[in-house]
């Protein structure tokens, strides 16, 4: 998923610290950075539902209740554990069927494991569990509608795409792969079974152009954030910064077995802070 592993609680700060979200959404104003950690916290309960090793009728079910709260927050109801978004969702606009659109896509997941969809699926996947966060996001962030949307489309599938780059051997474990299944036919990887298919020598045909994909997505991104106030795009520019910089690293590493984990420095993460935040 987009956002990085983290325990889910009320707390935002405290649950989201330590990870490039909480980085990047420090900077903002305080009724801004609540409404990005209550997103934030969201994203992470339904993703830790979709990940969990529960039956998988328990799953659906649990992300069906979180279908009902949302429906019950807009409908002037909301339950105990979104009370403090209804500030949020006035303030800033937020919409119910971006934040349907997040459970939709972490659904995906549940009632069977994802292994080789088609780039129809994969994009889908894509727009639910991160630009979807995205079209969220830039409303708090006080974006422009049509440039708000175009950047939560590029910006989120190119974070999304250098996720999957990233974390393919992990997936792997949980009996998840992710790569679409016309890159791997193209390869000449005809399983998708992804013990399997992380083995295969033939497997860096299929990351290197979806690598370049991400690229042409950071880049398009850029364009929309250069274009914009400076202060508006300070926290998605830290983010793209960030994992645009974990996919060089990608790339500058390859796709070969075996893959050593990447990670990006302390340095060069202070330096992307300094350089963005206090614009």
């Amino acid at each position: 998923m987009t956002l990085e592993a983290t325990s889910p609680g009320a707390n935002y700060g405290t649950t989201a610290s330590g990870s490039s979200f909480y980085a990047a959404m420090r900077i903002l104003p305080r009724d801004q950075r609540e409404a990005m950690f209550q997103i934030y916290s969201f994203c992470r309960q339904v993703d830790d539902i979709a990940d969990s090793d529960g039956p998988r009728d328990e799953r659906l079910a649990a992300l069906q209740q979180w279908r009902d709260d949302i429906d019950a927050l807009y409908q002037g109801h909301p339950p105990a554990r979104l009370q403090d978004y209804v500030a949020s969702v006035k303030t800033f606009g937020l919409k119910r069927e971006d934040f349907l659109a997040i459970v939709d896509g972490m659904e995906m997941d549940v009632p069977q494991d994802i292994r080789a969809p088609d780039m129809t699926t994969l994009d889908l996947y894509c727009d639910r569990v991160a630009s979807a966060v995205g079209r969220l996001s830039v409303r708090v962030f006080g974006l422009p509608e049509e440039d708000g949307i175009l950047l939560a489309h590029h910006l989120g599938r190119a974070l999304q795409l250098t996720n999957i780059l990233r974390d393919i051997d992990e997936d792997a474990t949980l009996g998840r792969l992710y790569l679409p299944r016309e890159a791997l036919l193209h390869a000449g990887i005809t399983s998708n079974d992804p013990n399997r298919v992380i083995a295969e020598r033939a497997l860096p045909k299929v990351c290197v152009p979806i690598a370049q994909r991400a690229k042409a997505h950071f880049e398009k991104s850029d364009e929309i954030m250069n274009r914009n106030k400076r202060r508006a795009v300070r926290a998605p520019r830290i983010m793209s910064k960030y994992y645009h910089a974990i996919l060089d690293l990608l790339i500058a590493r390859g796709f070969a077995a075996p893959r050593a984990p990447v990670r990006v420095s302390k340095v060069t993460r202070i330096a992307i802070l300094l350089r963005y935040a206090f614009l």
